[in-house]
C-alpha cells in the first residue's frame, strides 16, 4: 500500500476527525468508547475501576488513531484540548512514526467546514 501524503486530525479526548488534505473531505471519524454512561457506571463500582477503564479505552482510541497516522507522511494534530499533545508525545516514543512529520496546533471547537479550512490553510504553507 502506497503512503498517502497529508492528513489533518481535529481531536479531543472523545472524537477524532480525520481530514485528508488531497481532497479535503472528512476521511473518517474515530470515537472513544469511554462515554459518559460508562464513566458513571464504572464510578458506581469504584473510582479505581473507573480510572482503569478510562485508561484502557483511551489506549484503544489512541491506537486506532495511530493505525491511520502510519499511512501518511505529514500529519497535523489540532484541537482545543490537550489530547493532541498527548497523542503527539505517545507517537514520538514509537519508532514506527519516526519518518512521519507530525505537528501540533491549538484550535477551538470547529464545524467540519472550519476544520477542513484549517487543514487547507496549514498545508498550503508546505
Amino acid at each position: 500500500m502506497e503512503k498517502k501524503k497529508r492528513l489533518g486530525i481535529w481531536m479531543d479526548h472523545s472524537t477524532a476527525n480525520l481530514i485528508e488534505y488531497d481532497d479535503l473531505t472528512l476521511e473518517n471519524t474515530i470515537a472513544s468508547d469511554f462515554t459518559h454512561g460508562k464513566k458513571v457506571e464504572a464510578l458506581h463500582k469504584s473510582e479505581n475501576l473507573m480510572q482503569n477503564k478510562e485508561q484502557q479505552m483511551n489506549e484503544a482510541y489512541y491506537k486506532e488513531i495511530a493505525a491511520e497516522i502510519i499511512k501518511y507522511d505529514h500529519v497535523l494534530l489540532f484541537g482545543s484540548t490537550n489530547a493532541k499533545s498527548e497523542r503527539h508525545n505517545y507517537l514520538n516514543k514509537d519508532l514506527h512514526f519516526k519518518d512521519i512529520k507530525i505537528r501540533v496546533e491549538s484550535a477551538h471547537k470547529m464545524t467540519d467546514n472550519r476544520q477542513q479550512a484549517f487543514v487547507r490553510a496549514y498545508f498550503d504553507k508546505y
